[in-house]
């Protein structure tokens, strides 16, 4: 067991003590001053049950309360900590997957499409080349920051690594061509707010994206087959010039 274990394991015990011995005394104190003409077993059964009702609330509000809620905030950031791209702060590969099936099960029990967008930035190896890691870390975080602004809360932003981002988007409806337009709106408004300058000390940064995408919301669907569908729809788009939105056609 750990030595930070022991020592939370041991403040608790020593709260619980003290607590139990400051009542059992207030008791003792208030039987004493009655004069009860009782026997020792009923004072004995007395104490017991006084002891109980009036320990109880303060040993759960003053030791066992806050050690379970320090254990549960402990365990939310270990899990947050699991999820998210260190850098950017937006979900990691692990939690775009995790995300992605619980979209599927959404999407065909509700009859919805959704969309995969898959990202890939413009220019950053040229950045971190000229400008530093720092350069191209500050560029990863504006587009992070600028991709999130654009989407609902309710859909993800993820870095699967290096300059690569993945947007899952929900709730498109049940018809595809509907679906689609709405998907590449998202597409362009993502790549008209990355193609604005990022500001770098006295640098201006020029960074743009090209973009692949991959409706969501059929039964055979599954987080591989479509992220290999939208790598191939980004392949043409920046085949075709880059800074373009290219969908896959199923």
């Amino acid at each position: 067991m750990s030595e930070p274990k022991n020592q939370a394991i041991s403040a608790i015990l020593i709260k619980i003590a003290v607590i139990i011995g400051v009542v059992e005394l207030v008791i003792m104190l208030v039987l004493v001053s009655f004069h009860l003409d009782i026997n020792e077993y009923m004072m004995a059964v007395i104490d017991v049950v006084v002891l109980a009702v009036f320990s109880t609330p303060p040993i759960y509000y003053f030791a066992v309360k806050p050690f379970v809620d320090a254990r549960d905030a402990a365990l939310a950031k270990i899990h947050h900590l699991a999820h998210i791209d260190p850098l950017t702060k937006v979900a990691n590969r692990r939690m775009v997957s995790e995300f992605f099936e619980k979209d599927m099960a959404f999407s065909i029990r509700h009859e919805e499409l959704g969309a995969l967008l898959l990202l890939d930035l413009d220019g950053f190896k040229a950045i971190n080349d000229q400008h530093g890691h720092d350069a191209g870390d500050l560029v990863l975080v504006s587009v992070a920051e600028r991709i999130t602004a654009i989407v609902r809360a309710e859909d993800i932003v993820g870095r699967l690594g290096g300059d690569e981002f993945v947007v899952i988007i929900k709730k498109l409806g049940g018809e595809k061509v509907a679906a689609t337009e709405k998907a590449i709106v998202i597409a362009e408004k993502i790549i008209e707010a990355l193609a604005e300058p990022i500001e770098y000390g006295n640098n201006s940064l020029d960074i743009g994206a090209s973009i692949g995408i991959r409706l969501l919301g059929f039964q055979n669907d599954c987080s591989d087959s479509a992220m290999k569908d939208a790598d191939s729809a980004l392949y043409k788009a920046k085949e075709s010039g880059k800074g373009r939105a290219v969908i896959f056609e199923l």
